[in-house]
């Protein structure tokens, strides 16, 4: 079967503007170049990157489905971008900071979300813990465990909801997780991400959503 093009982002967004469109469309090149200087993506997957990466990135825009604008969204250790890149297209009128421990991968944030036009993207390379600001969501694509995790971020929300749900936790993650969520003592809700996209590599993918 051949990897998806970015076909399969207009097929399930079929209401993207013709800049977004042109933006996704963009991702692939910009990732190919920059995953050939700095290996940020496994070089088997790149191939893959609109299926395994910028869709699956967006399960979490299937989930909260609209965002209000001047929404804040956190996103721990983003790696190359992802879920990042992919939600900053499709909420221009939301600010997304991206943070990563490690600098070189920063350096690819930068120069994709620079290469794209994104005027919502701020990068840095530094450690979740060690950020003062205060934030909607904190999104995350399957950093560590959600026990690990929780105590980096857990007083980085801001008090007051603007969206139509509470401000919170959306991590994504695949596999059984309900060891996991039991030790973390986290009130999880658990949304299949087969329930939004057919393809089979969603079968056992979940969105974690954690009001906090």
């Amino acid at each position: 079967m051949l990897n998806p093009t970015v076909d399969i982002i207009y097929s399930y967004f079929p209401k993207l503007t013709d800049i977004q469109k042109e933006q996704f469309a963009k991702l692939a090149d910009l990732y190919t170049f920059w995953n050939s200087q700095i290996n940020v993506i496994s070089r088997k997957d790149i191939d893959s990157l609109y299926l395994h990466h910028v869709l699956h990135s967006l399960g979490i825009a299937k989930f909260v489905q609209e965002l209000t604008p001047g929404t804040q969204i956190l996103d721990v250790g983003t790696g190359g971008g992802f879920p990042g890149i992919p939600m900053a297209i499709l909420f221009p009128d939301v600010k997304f900071h991206l943070v990563d421990s490690i600098g070189k991968k920063i350096k690819v944030v930068r120069e994709v979300a620079a290469g794209l036009g994104l005027k919502n993207v701020e990068a840095d390379h530094i450690r979740a813990e060690q950020l003062d600001d205060k934030y909607d969501f904190v999104i995350s694509r399957a950093v560590t465990r959600l026990g690990e995790f929780t105590p980096w971020i857990r007083n980085k929300f801001a008090k007051k909801d603007k969206n139509g749900i509470p401000n919170g936790i959306l991590y994504l993650k695949g596999g059984d997780l309900s060891e996991e969520i039991k030790e973390s003592k986290l009130k999880a809700e658990l949304y299949p991400l087969s329930g939004y996209f057919k393809e089979d590599f969603f079968e056992t993918k979940y969105l974690v959503y954690v009001p906090m």
